[in-house]
């Protein structure tokens, strides 16, 4: 297996967990167990589309523009520690329990409807994949594995999600286990952007 896969694979996976309105979303239909394959199988092609477009496009144009990576890279870091710091005062404020209400079943179309709002008219969504996965793989020389590993990350991750939610019902039924969760990814953040300034 090759680093610039798992790279992207440690990168798409880091990103793709932070606690939003799309994974929320993923996580309480999985507990309700309604439409789990049709859900996790739209927000994964429909990350692997943004990342594609990220990196073929971020790729190319570093090529013909030198300065523009060192640019994209600094940016990033410093999206990703403001992320990181978010996550870690999130953690400090302390977490929200996840509320699942028990109300009628929803139909397919719906809840199609309702991810494909959550994962395109989200911009956090535009500068995790399009641009920051985009602009980091240019660092790449095998660019497609890098990608590659990205994409893996979002089907393994809202497969797991959306088919283990049943698992961990109890435990997110708690502030602290958001807490946890927020502290992990905080400190993620902040490793990674340390990791592009060092470059």
């Amino acid at each position: 297996m090759s680093a610039s896969l798992i790279s992207g694979f440690a990168l798409g996976f880091s990103l793709i967990l932070a606690i939003g309105a799309q994974n929320a979303f993923v996580l309480r239909q999985g507990l309700r167990r309604e439409h789990v394959f049709a859900l996790c199988l739209t927000c994964a092609v429909s990350d692997a589309i943004l990342i594609a477009a990220g990196v073929a496009g971020f790729g190319t144009l570093a090529q013909t523009a030198p300065w523009f990576e060192p640019v994209m890279r600094y940016g990033g870091a410093v999206f990703l520690t403001w992320y990181g710091l978010r996550s870690l005062l999130s953690a400090w404020r302390g977490g929200s329990s996840m509320d699942v209400s028990e109300g009628t079943r929803s139909s397919l179309r719906s809840v199609l409807l309702t991810v494909l709002a959550f994962t395109w008219l989200n911009p956090h969504v535009y500068l995790d994949t399009v641009v920051l996965i985009g602009s980091i793989s240019a660092q790449y020389d095998d660019r497609l594995a890098f990608a590659i590993g990205a994409m893996l990350s979002s089907f393994v991750f809202f497969f797991s999600l959306g088919y283990g939610a049943r698992i961990l019902s109890p435990v997110f039924a708690r502030p602290r286990a958001w807490q946890v969760l927020d502290i992990v990814i905080g400190f993620v953040m902040l490793a990674i952007a340390a990791k592009l300034v060092a470059i």
